[in-house]
């Protein structure tokens, strides 16, 4: 057997080509939606994830905002910066890149942002909606991942699946995006006894745990369809590897998603998705 790849650039260009029109529309309306990007420093990773925000805005038509403050701002500083953006109201999303620097309290700013800013969808209000099913922005890389199964046409309703990683940013976010397509879904960890065995049962493995290659063939049921979300700096420090083994993954799975181009792509898509719909929800609602 041989998986089929599953390709996030292919799904992510699906999703930006659905979302022009619906920038045009706004723009000729009323106005592009607005996105603001909270920098503080100069973390090299953190400024080419927004480099990459940054153009994909360009792209679409999305009217983009770079906040740069210094490394070494103080907490009260930085909610000064997020309650202007707060009452901008060309500003229909906020996000702020983390991490920020020790001296911030990440807590207490990333609550500050109004939820229905929150176009990342880590605000307690925004994950307490998704718990509940009632539309509200989604933690993108988890959205994404239900895309690309959506888009490849998989099956998920009243398939087993398993998510190693239990992070709020993606483990628990997709266990309850699964959970909400009928999937039967156990959540595995660090602290997993037989953590192998667990992952064998899976129609569908979803890899969020951050350890390189930790996923290797005694983890795959024939058949499955595995999802690396993995970013793993490579060996020699360069390039990108997964959390899977690519080679089990790519004789036993029936799917497989690749690092890089799998996962990657599609995080950046469902953060214009959300700004889009922020948008449009202002339009209408105010």
């Amino acid at each position: 057997m041989s998986a089929k790849i599953l390709d996030g650039k292919w799904v992510r260009e699906q999703i930006l080509a659905e979302l022009r029109p619906r920038v045009a529309k706004l723009t000729a309306s009323h106005r592009p939606p607005g996105l603001a990007v909270v920098l503080v420093g100069n973390d090299p990773a953190s400024e080419i994830y927004v480099r990459g925000k940054t153009k994909a805005c360009g792209d679409l038509g999305i009217y983009s905002e770079k906040i740069t403050p210094p490394a070494t701002i103080s907490t009260g500083d930085l909610l000064g910066i997020i309650e202007g953006l707060n009452q901008r109201s060309e500003i229909d999303g906020i996000l702020v890149q983390v991490p920020l620097p020790k001296q911030v309290d990440s807590r207490r700013v990333l609550l500050a942002v109004k939820p229905d800013k929150d176009v990342d969808g880590f605000h307690p209000m925004n994950v307490g909606s998704l718990v509940a099913n009632i539309p509200a922005p989604r933690a993108c890389t988890p959205a994404g991942i239900i895309e690309l199964l959506r888009r490849y046409e998989i099956p998920i309703a009243g398939k087993k699946a398993v998510v190693i990683g239990r992070s709020d940013i993606v483990g628990k976010p997709i266990a309850l995006l699964l959970l909400h397509q009928s999937a039967t879904v156990t959540i595995c960890h660090s602290k997993t006894s037989n953590l192998a065995e667990e992952c064998r049962r899976a129609d569908i493995l979803v890899a969020a745990i951050g350890k390189p290659r930790l996923v290797t063939r005694e983890f795959i049921r024939p058949g499955a369809v595995v999802i690396d979300v993995g970013q793993n700096r490579g060996p020699d420090g360069k390039g990108l590897v997964g959390d899977v083994d690519a080679e089990a993954a790519l004789e036993l799975a029936s799917a497989y998603t690749p690092v890089p181009g799998g996962v990657g792509p599609l995080t950046i898509a469902m953060l214009m998705a959300n700004t889009v719909a922020a948008a449009e929800q202002h339009l209408c609602c105010g």
